[in-house]
Parts: structure tokens; C-alpha cells; sequence
């Protein structure tokens, strides 16, 4: 990724982060009321199913498409804040899955308490996590290698690790496993295969994929919660169990910022790669979550992603805030990680 001096970046990143309440969030609630208003059914519910798998399918392999394989593989020159990135995500949220789970279903009821094992199941993200690691003056190129690598690992671990930690409720078998193929691993490796050619285009065009890659999210969104309206999915979502859910998930990232800042100040890393760490160690991608319990939870999806959305309208707000603090101390010493010349992927 070509990133622009970091003067501009934190400028630019000041702007994007200036808002208490992402404005995508909103739109996100607004699919979530109008399912609950006007939910689709019968012909119609077929065929925005349809278009939701088409749009998964289509986001994936355009992902594939703009992500540079090499690029990333010589960005893990720095391993070690890789490995702690990774590990952080797919292993302590993992276990800070099984610590809560006995509880969750007191306090946020079943189908809930299955979204919430979810979402710490999830890949970091890739655009916030430069956005902040930028604005903090943080060491840039890791946070795109980090974030690139944890969605790839992602495609693979997430369902596997949903399979081990939440059983049935996945039902990850052969047929899961064609959807997952179909609409998320297949596409994503086409785009890979011509990347080449239509990479270059892509790039020149990253404000019509992003609202492409956004407006397929909010379809998904409304496919999974008008499926759930029948299912007394949003009698479930009472106003107890959703500040229960903010407090799971406040204490979910307070463990991880913090948990990643101690690993931070070890030896092998400065303040840049601290930065770093703590931003791509500690978030959950939205754009990685909502397609992912569409075709791994079907029906059941609109339960699981109201703690992903929750969770990401959170990282936001604690992240930047702890962004513009770190901003206004003392430049770091910013050690290159990895090269990249593409665009980062959403």
C-alpha cells in the first residue's frame, strides 16, 4: 500500500476518526429497523437471499483481487509482531470466549451468548487499524501486514475454531463447507488468479469499491434479520440484555488493549510496533464477521452479528481516543516492517 507522509496521514486519519458514532453504524441500524418493519418473505426473502450470496461471492473475490500475496508474505520480516498479532487474536480472544461462555447465557440469553463466541473468533481488521496506527504514529507497515494476514488466516480459522467452540450451533458440515467454498474461498482465490490484470484498476478506484464492499454488508444485514423476525430474534434484544452486551464487550477490549500493550513493551519491540500491536491485536473486522455468520449460522445470523455490530462501534470510540492521546506524545522511531504497493483491502 502506498501510504502518504505520515503528516497527511494523521491529518486525514484526525478526520475520519473526529466522529463519536460511525455513521456506517447508523446505516447498519437502519437495515436492522427496516427488517424488523418490513421484513422480506416468501418470493422476495429468495431473492434477497440470493443477492446477498451473489454480493459475499462478489466482495470476496474483489478482496482477492486487490490483496498482494507476495507483498504480504515479505512483510512478516518482522515476525515476531506477526505472531504476537495473531496470537492475540485467534488465541486470546479465543479463550476469553471459553472464560465468559458459562455466563452468557444468564446475561444475554442463547442466541446472543453464540454471537458473542463469534465475534472473539473473528480476523483483525485492515483499514482502522492503519487508520489508528497512523494517527498514533505508529509503525504503519505492520499494522498493513498484520491486518492483511490475520483476514487471510481468518478464512480458515474462524470456521474451524467456530466449529470447535460452538458445536451445533454451526453445524459446519459438508454442505457449510460448499457454502463456505462457494461464497468466501473460491471467489477469493479467483481474484487472487487475476489480480494481475484487474489489480491495477481496482486500486484507481478504491471509493467505489469501498461503497461496493459496504453496501454488500448492509445487504447481508438485512437478509440475516429479516430471517430472524419470524424467529423472535428482536423480542430477544431487550434493552438489559444489550447494555449487558455493551459491558461484555467493553471488558472484551479492555482485556485486549491491554494484554497487547504488555506485550508491546517487551524488548523486541519500540513504541512504533507497541502502537501497532495494540490497534491490529485488539479490534474485530465487521466486513470479515457479517458474511462469514451469514453463511456459517444461516437463519440464525441476525442473533450472532448484534454483538460484532456492538463490538465495532465500540473498538472505534476506546480506539480513538487512545489514538489522538498517543498522537500528542513524542514521535516514535518508525522501524519499516514490510513493503507494499497495493491498496489494503477494507
Amino acid at each position: 500500500m502506498r501510504n502518504p507522509p505520515a503528516g497527511d496521514r494523521a491529518g486525514s486519519s484526525r478526520g475520519r476518526l473526529s466522529h463519536a458514532v460511525d455513521p456506517y453504524i447508523l446505516a447498519l441500524l437502519g437495515c436492522v429497523a427496516l427488517a424488523a418493519a418490513f421484513p422480506a418473505t416468501g418470493t422476495t426473502q429468495r431473492a434477497v437471499t440470493g443477492g446477498a450470496d451473489t454480493a459475499i461471492a462478489l466482495l470476496f473475490f474483489l478482496y482477492g483481487a486487490r490483496l498482494s500475496a507476495q507483498e504480504t508474505i515479505a512483510g512478516l520480516g518482522h515476525w515476531r509482531l506477526q505472531v504476537a498479532v495473531a496470537a492475540s487474536t485467534f488465541v486470546l480472544f479465543p479463550l476469553l470466549a471459553v472464560l465468559v461462555r458459562p455466563v452468557l447465557p444468564d446475561l444475554v440469553g442463547a442466541r446472543l451468548a453464540t454471537g458473542v463466541v463469534f465475534l472473539c473468533l473473528l480476523p483483525s481488521t485492515v483499514q482502522s487499524s492503519i487508520a489508528f496506527t497512523s494517527l498514533a504514529r505508529g509503525n504503519v507497515p505492520a499494522a498493513v501486514c498484520a491486518g492483511t494476514c490475520s483476514s487471510l488466516l481468518g478464512m480458515l480459522l474462524t470456521p474451524l475454531l467456530a466449529t470447535a467452540l460452538l458445536g451445533t450451533a454451526v453445524r459446519f458440515d459438508a454442505a457449510r463447507l460448499g457454502d463456505l467454498a462457494a461464497q468466501i474461498l473460491l471467489p477469493f482465490a479467483a481474484g487472487q488468479a487475476v489480480r494481475r490484470w484487474i489489480g491495477g484498476p481496482l486500486a484507481r478506484h478504491q471509493r467505489l469499491l469501498r461503497l461496493f464492499d459496504r453496501g454488500s454488508i448492509l445487504l447481508v444485514v438485512y437478509t440475516a434479520f429479516s430471517r430472524g423476525a419470524g424467529g423472535g430474534l428482536y423480542r430477544s434484544l431487550t434493552p438489559t440484555r444489550l447494555l449487558a452486551l455493551l459491558t461484555i464487550d467493553l471488558a472484551l477490549l479492555a482485556t485486549a488493549v491491554l494484554t497487547t500493550s504488555a506485550l508491546g513493551r517487551l524488548p523486541a519491540f519500540d513504541r512504533a510496533d507497541r502502537i501497532a500491536l495494540v490497534f491490529a491485536g485488539s479490534k474485530k473486522s465487521l466486513v470479515n464477521g457479517m458474511p462469514m455468520a451469514a453463511v456459517l449460522f444461516g437463519p440464525r445470523a441476525g442473533a450472532v452479528l448484534v454483538p460484532v455490530m456492538i463490538f465495532h462501534q465500540t473498538q472505534l470510540v476506546i480506539c480513538s481516543l487512545l489514538a489522538k492521546r498517543w498522537s500528542q506524545e513524542g514521535e516514535p522511531l518508525l522501524r519499516p516492517a514490510c513493503r507494499t504497493g497495493a491498496e489494503a483491502p477494507p
